[in-house]
This record gives C-alpha cells, structure tokens and sequence, in this order.
C-alpha cells in the first residue's frame, strides 16, 4: 500500500489531537472536537479548514482563452483579472471528469484549482486536448501551494482584524493578489469562496509558510471564537447548502445537467467545447435522471449507494450522499432518481439494508443563509 501524502499542516492538526482519515489518498483530520460543534461553529461564529490537498493547474500563454474554451462549459470569455468562475469538465459522453474553479490572474494567466483525487487526471485530460500549434503552458502547480479555507459569519471580522486591505468591496468568487496578513511574511491570495454555504474566504499561500498561516489564523481568529475544523464538518456543511461533491453528485457518469448545475454550463457560448453535443441531446430529450433532495419519512438515514425505489419496488435511482443534517436534525440525501420521480412532494422509498423506508423529494438547498 502506497503512503498516504500529507499536507503541509499534518504536525500542526496532531497537536490538537485531530482523528485523521485516508481522503483520496491523503492523511486528512475527519474532525478535531467533533463534527457537529465543527458544523455548529461554522453556521453560527467561525471555523478554519486544511484544503491545501486541493490541486493547483496554470494554464498560461496567448492562446489561453480559447484553449480552456474547448475544455469547459463555462464562459472563460466573462471573466476579468481577479474574478473566479465554477466550472466542469466533461467527456464526450457529456459525464463529468471534474468540477472546479477558474482563477483569471491577468490576460492569459489562469489557475484551475480542481479536486485533489482528480489532480493527475485533469493535468493529463488538459496536456491530451493541448493542439501542437497551441501558445499554452499547463503546469500543475499544485505541490507549491498551501490552501486555508476561513469560513462563517465572523470570518470577514477575522480577515479585516488581519490586513489594512479593505475586504468589504471584495464580492463573492473575487479575490485579491499578494495581499499582507498580520504575522504572515509572504504575500497571500484572498479569494471569497468557499464550500460552506457560509460566507467566507480561501486563502492561499506558498507552501512552505501555511503553517505560518494557521498559526497567524488561531491567534487573530481567537477573539472571534475561531477553531479548526474537519473533513466531516466540511462534508455536512456542503451538503446542507446543496453542493456537490465528486464521485457522489458528479461523475463521469453524471452530467452537470443531470446534477441540477446548469448555471455553469453554457451552451450559447461561442466556442464548443467538449461534451456540448451530448449535452444539447440531453436539453433537447428531456434529462432522465435529476438529483433531487429527500426527506426520510420513516426512521433511518439514508447512505450513500443505497436504492432509491417505486410503490412496486422497481429500482428508480441511488442515494448520492445521505445524512442525519446537523442544522436541520432531519434525515435527508441527495438522490439521482428517474425524472418521473423528481417533482417536489413524490413520496418514494429507500432501501437501507433489508428494509424498505419511506421518503419523500423535497426542496434543495436545504439550507440557505439569511443575506
């Protein structure tokens, strides 16, 4: 078995005495007080988390632009320096090889920060899809960054105590460069994003001074109530505000469309990209399969992989991610079930071992923050 990789803030989660688990092939803290005060935390004050396993792809040179226009649904057209933008690859079968953001740095400067399990893969689909007479640089980057993400309703008081850049015009998916954090000696990357469904910040730095970040971090974040937080606070707290994860929600055999995430897909852009057709055929046909939201009406939780089933116990879908919501203290999931099966109030049913149990589709997100 190959050792798992860690990042570089492995010594500084032992000595809160975090409960680490292999995450795609990382060593990674699951939770360090535990997962629901951690999701607590994050809904109510404020909470920091290790992303720095997350990839780092460049992609650089004259004809940047229409390169990543071939290769994502999205508008890489729209954005401007210092914007971010949601997007996904897909096969030609219109399935999903990833989703991720795209960081415009300057005119033909872009970052693609993309899932970590991902991370060789992507590289490899890109160089693949790179034509010879192409002015395109791709370089994974990934192992010179480190990635804090600092999310709440408190982190933007936990940020302002930390620069004398202003922070409140910085809307969400905006960043700033080479920004100046208290007790931080390099410059870092300020980005207003997140995978919370809280308002919050991603910040990334060199490598070899996240620790110097974190630390900064706990000393300046703790008059806010600010703490560490884990993978399984980061997991609920995502699925509670509706967003997918790969290899759940999203594969190479589910389509953006089929997830629900038409937004980042652009169809009348100018540039086709790879898997439009299959997608048009999709839009045109109707989707068969929809992820919609359920609501455990009898006792049990609903796991990932578990059937989702009709009246006459025909198969009709999966679980994709299931759970008993912190916020909510309801049972709920995501399921991929036959269209026919999507319209709100559908009561259907979920195989969880043996037993046969009661559900009904409801709304998603399930959690929405107040403005």
């Amino acid at each position: 078995m190959s050792e798992l990789k860690r990042t570089p803030l492995y010594g500084e989660y032992e000595k809160f005495g975090a409960k680490t688990i292999d995450f795609g092939g990382w060593e990674l803290p699951v939770q360090f007080t535990g997962i629901i005060h951690e999701h607590e935390l994050t809904r109510t004050r404020v909470a920091m988390f290790d992303v720095s396993h997350m990839g780092e792809i460049k992609v650089t040179g004259k004809d940047s632009l229409p390169f990543l226009q071939r290769l994502v649904t999205n508008d890489v057209a729209k954005l401007v320096p210092n914007r971010a933008q949601y997007s996904f690859m897909l096969n030609e079968n219109g399935g999903t090889i990833d989703d991720f953001l795209i960081y415009m740095l300057a005119e033909d400067d872009y970052l693609l920060v993309v899932n970590a399990a991902n991370r060789k893969k992507d590289y490899e689909w890109l160089l693949q899809h790179k034509r010879k007479d192409e002015h395109v640089e791709i370089t994974d980057v990934s192992d010179s960054y480190g990635l804090i993400a600092v999310q709440g309703p408190k982190a933007v008081d936990v940020i302002a105590a930390m620069t004398d850049t202003d922070i409140n015009g910085l809307r969400p998916f905006s960043f700033l460069q080479d920004v100046k954090l208290s007790d931080v000696d390099v410059p870092v990357m300020l980005s207003r994003t997140g995978y919370t469904g809280e308002d919050g910040f991603e910040i990334y730095i060199e490598a070899d001074q996240t620790r110097e970040l974190w630390r900064a971090l706990l000393k300046h974040g703790e008059p806010f109530g600010l703490e560490p937080a884990g993978l399984g606070a980061r997991d609920t707290l995502r699925f509670e505000a509706g967003l997918p994860l790969y290899g759940q929600e999203l594969s190479e055999d589910i389509s953006p469309l089929e997830a629900g995430l038409d937004f980042a897909v652009k169809l009348n852009k100018e540039a086709d990209f790879i898997g439009k057709k299959a997608l048009l055929k999709q839009k045109e046909a109707g989707v068969k399969r929809k992820l919609v939201g359920i609501e455990m009406i009898d006792k049990g939780i609903p796991r990932t992989g578990y059937p989702v089933l009709n009246e006459k116990d025909e198969e009709i879908g999966f679980v994709t991610t299931g759970t008993k919501s912190p916020t909510l203290n309801k049972h709920i999931g995501f399921a991929l079930v036959n269209t026919a099966y999507g319209e709100i109030g559908t009561e259907l049913f979920v195989q969880v071992r043996n037993k046969k149990l009661k559900a009904k589709v409801i709304e998603t997100p399930f959690y929405k923050r107040e403005a």
